[in-house]
C-alpha cells in the first residue's frame, strides 16, 4: 500500500480546530469567564418557520407508503431546481434546469469538482484565501501560485497576463475579507479565462449579502461568463442550513475542453459517487424560494447586518482600519499596534474573552489581520463590542 504523499504538505490540523483547541484549553482554565465567539461562520438564528414546516411535512410523506421516497436524482428533484432557476432569473440570469446540480454545501462541490480536471493543471488563488480552495488542490498534488490581495487593491486583485493559470479560484463577496468585486472587475477575469482556456471556480456563497443592484450577484451576469465559469452556492449563510447541509452548482452546458462538454462530466461523476441530498432537507430548500420564504430569509440576513454595522461602528470609533460587513457578514480589519494575527487573537480571549479568527490562517496576506463575523446573537454581539469599547478606550 502507498498513501497520497501530497497530505503531508498540508498542516496536520485545519485552521479552525487549532481555534478551536485554543479556545477548549482558555475555557477549561477560565471556567467562570463567558467566552464570546465572534471566528467561525456559523449561524446562530434558527431556520424561519416556512423551512421547518416544509421539513415536517416533507417528514410525514416519508412515513406514507404512498408518498414515500427511496433513491433520489442525484443532481437534484426538478422542484428545487426549477426554483432555483427562477431566483437567478429574478437577478437577470437565464440558466437551463440541467445546468443546476443540488449539493450538501459549496465546500463539498468545490473540493469534488477537482475530479474533473487533471493534475497537471496550474492552480491561481488569492491570498488571502478560503483554506479549502488551497487544501484540496494541494492534496491533490496541483501547482499552485498566488496573487496577491491586500490594502493596496482593496483585497480584490485583477488578473495578471504574465501569469498563465488553468483552475482560478474566485469568492465574491470575499471569505474572509469581505471584499466585493464590481462588474468591470468580473469582466477583467472573465475575459482572462476566455482568453487563456481556463476555468473560473467561483465561490458565492455570501451572494445574498449584497445589497446594491449595482454588484454582481452572479458571474453569470458577466458577458462571456458561461464558457469559463462554474459556480458554486450555498443555503448556509443565506437560509441557515450549516447544520441542515444544502447548496447547488451551477455547471454551463458551454463550458468545454476540446469536444468534452463539463457539464455532462459532472453529470457523470456525481451519478458515480454522489448519492444525492436528501428528498426532506430538499423540500425544506425549496421552500427557501418561496416568496414567503425570502420574506423570512431576508429578516435573518438583516439581523446579522445589523450585527457587522454595530461591530464596524465600534472599530470606526477607535480609528481601528477594516472592511467587509456592508455586503457581507465578515469584518476584515488591520490588527493595532502592529500585532501579528495570533498575537491578536490570543490578546483578544486572553483579556476580554473574544474568539475571532487570525488573518495568517487565510495566507501570508492576511498576516496582520483580522476576521470577525456578525453572525453571533444580538446580545453576544453588543456585549462584545462594549468590551471591546472599554478595552481599546
Amino acid at each position: 500500500m502507498n498513501i497520497n504523499t501530497n497530505y503531508q504538505n498540508i498542516s496536520d490540523s485545519y485552521l479552525f480546530s487549532t481555534i478551536a483547541k485554543k479556545v477548549n484549553e482558555f475555557a477549561a482554565a477560565n471556567p467562570d469567564k463567558k467566552i464570546i465567539r465572534l471566528g467561525i461562520g456559523d449561524v446562530t438564528l434558527p431556520l424561519c418557520k416556512v423551512v421547518v414546516n416544509a421539513l415536517k411535512s416533507a417528514s410525514d410523506e416519508m412515513g406514507v407508503q404512498e408518498t414515500f421516497r427511496g433513491y433520489g436524482p442525484e443532481q437534484g428533484y426538478d422542484f428545487l431546481k426549477t426554483k432555483i432557476q427562477s431566483y437567478y432569473k429574478n437577478n437577470g440570469v437565464q440558466l437551463d434546469l440541467d445546468e443546476i446540480f443540488i449539493s450538501d454545501g459549496a465546500k463539498s462541490d468545490l473540493g469534488n469538482i477537482l475530479d474533473l480536471f487533471a493534475q497537471d493543471n496550474t492552480v491561481l488563488v488569492p491570498d488571502p484565501v478560503y483554506p479549502v480552495y488551497v487544501d484540496t488542490n494541494t492534496m491533490a498534488g496541483r501547482k499552485i501560485i498566488y496573487i496577491d490581495a491586500n490594502a493596496e487593491n482593496d483585497f480584490l486583485p485583477l488578473p495578471d497576463k504574465s501569469v498563465k493559470a488553468d483552475i482560478i479560484y474566485l469568492c465574491s463577496p470575499n471569505n474572509p475579507t469581505g471584499a466585493v468585486y464590481n462588474k468591470e472587475q468580473l469582466k477583467a477575469w472573465v475575459d482572462y479565462a476566455n482568453e487563456n482556456n481556463a476555468v473560473i471556480l467561483f465561490d458565492s456563497a455570501y451572494e445574498c449579502f449584497i445589497t446594491d443592484e449595482n454588484l454582481p450577484r452572479s458571474i453569470y451576469e458577466i458577458e462571456g461568463a458561461k464558457t469559463c465559469a462554474i459556480e458554486f452556492c450555498s443555503l448556509s449563510k443565506m437560509a441557515g442550513f450549516t447544520g441542515t447541509r444544502c447548496g447547488y452548482t451551477v455547471v454551463p452546458k458551454s463550458i468545454t475542453s476540446g469536444d468534452v462538454v463539463l457539464n455532462k462530466m459532472w453529470l457523470r461523476r456525481q451519478t458515480t459517487k454522489f448519492n444525492g441530498v436528501p428528498y426532506i432537507i430538499q423540500r425544506g430548500a425549496e421552500a427557501v424560494f418561496t416568496e414567503e420564504g425570502q420574506k423570512e430569509i431576508q429578516e435573518n440576513l438583516n439581523y446579522y447586518k445589523e450585527n457587522a454595522k454595530i461591530i464596524s461602528d465600534t472599530l470606526k470609533k477607535h480609528n481601528i482600519w477594516h472592511i467587509g460587513g456592508k455586503h457581507s457578514p465578515y469584518i476584515w480589519l488591520k490588527c493595532p499596534n502592529n500585532m501579528t494575527s495570533w498575537e491578536f487573537f490570543d490578546y483578544l480571549l486572553n483579556n476580554v474573552q473574544i474568539v475571532g479568527t487570525p488573518g495568517s490562517g487565510f495566507g501570508k496576506n492576511g498576516e496582520g489581520y483580522f476576521r470577525l463575523t456578525s453572525f453571533g446573537s444580538r446580545e453576544n454581539t453588543l456585549e462584545a463590542v462594549k468590551r471591546l469599547d472599554e478595552f481599546l478606550g
